[in-house]
């Protein structure tokens, strides 16, 4: 076997081995130094944990576009939210890719130097800012490997351009879950472990896991972050014990996060998405108290309703809400009770 020189086993005088010791000695006192600088090197890691999501999260999405409602540059987001998801992206000519332009005019003349420095601002506070890829009137479509590279590699330039954390995939039209999972699953490889995936599918999207949202939601539960499912504009949903509930009470939070608790994701990776205000939604709102006792029923086995889990999640992640915008235009009702609430849970 090798042998360092100058330590036990090798050969020479007695004065040619004290000074071959006095090297290895100092070969290892140099080691000890390298190592020291090699930690230190690594002390940002723990830094970068300290910023990490935090057990109990909450989602607001930022509006970019005037409905309405409270017109907010990403500095004026309430502080109780946690992932802040930029509402949308755009599609563009090339199938599966996107693109994101800020609202400079319909947002008061903010401009995209002021929303990046935001960006950066929020993250110091160790806030999460995705871009979010669909919504209502969203067009983009991943159904092919090709369209699935252009998703990927049009988000991660996005990542890099604006610096934001991850992608919220709100595609209500449906998705290929063969190719989402490969565009998603492309993405992680690209932007690393510290990547944000957070998804919010339809009800109808959720009811049972040979649905594609759920699905691909399985398919890349080890790099997801949360699934927050739209309790509203939704209509009647079975809930995990076969019985029919009616949108707008704590039964049809619990009863249908059952599904997704049950059929394969984490606690941690469910969250409970409702409408900050009525003008948020056509349908299905319920005030703060009603969000705030799922959370208890579902973490604590408390304030439940007739539907009652066979078991409790503490590690629920929390609430999302449309939108910290009419969040804002209601006087911040929502994100005042529900988020020291979530904050709150065990």
């Amino acid at each position: 076997m090798n042998r360092v020189p100058g330590m036990p086993g090798s050969t020479g005088s007695p004065g040619s081995r004290r000074r071959r010791w006095a090297r290895a000695l100092a070969a290892l006192l140099t080691g000890s130094a390298l190592a020291f600088v090699a930690l230190a090197a690594r002390a940002p890691a723990a830094e970068q944990d300290a910023a990490a999501l935090p057990k109990h999260a909450v989602t607001g999405y930022w509006q970019n576009f005037n409905n309405g409602a409270t017109v907010q540059k990403l500095s004026d987001v309430q502080p109780q939210y946690d992932i802040i998801a930029v509402a949308f992206a755009d599609a563009t000519g090339t199938p599966g890719a996107v693109t994101f332009n800020l609202d400079s005019a319909g947002l008061g003349g903010y401009t995209v130097d002021q929303f990046k420095a935001d960006i950066k601002a929020k993250q110091a506070e160790g806030k999460k800012v995705i871009v979010s890829v669909g919504g209502e009137r969203g067009t983009v479509s991943v159904n092919d490997s090709a369209s699935a590279t252009n998703f990927a590699n049009s988000i991660h330039s996005l990542m890099q351009e604006y610096g934001f954390d991850g992608v919220d995939i709100d595609l209500e039209n449906g998705l290929n879950a063969t190719y989402m999972t490969q565009a998603l699953r492309s993405l992680s490889e690209k932007a690393g472990t510290e990547l944000v995936i957070t998804m919010a599918p339809q009800t109808i999207d959720m009811q049972s896991t040979s649905n594609g949202y759920f699905q691909t939601a399985l398919n890349i539960k080890d790099i997801l972050t949360v699934v927050n499912m739209q309790y509203y504009n939704s209509g009647s949903m079975l809930g995990c014990d076969g019985k029919v509930y009616s949108q707008g009470s704590v039964d049809f939070l619990t009863a249908l996060a059952c599904i997704q608790l049950e059929g394969g994701l984490a606690p941690s990776q469910v969250g409970l998405g409702v409408p900050a205000s009525p003008s948020g939604a056509g349908s299905g709102y319920v005030p703060p108290s009603v969000v705030n006792n799922a959370l208890d029923c579902l973490t604590k086995g408390t304030n439940c309703g007739s539907f009652k889990p066979s078991k409790t999640y503490p590690d629920l992640r929390g609430a999302m809400t449309w939108s910290t915008n009419w969040d804002a235009a209601a006087g911040n009702a929502w994100s005042n009770a529900v988020g020291p609430h979530v904050h709150g849970l065990p």
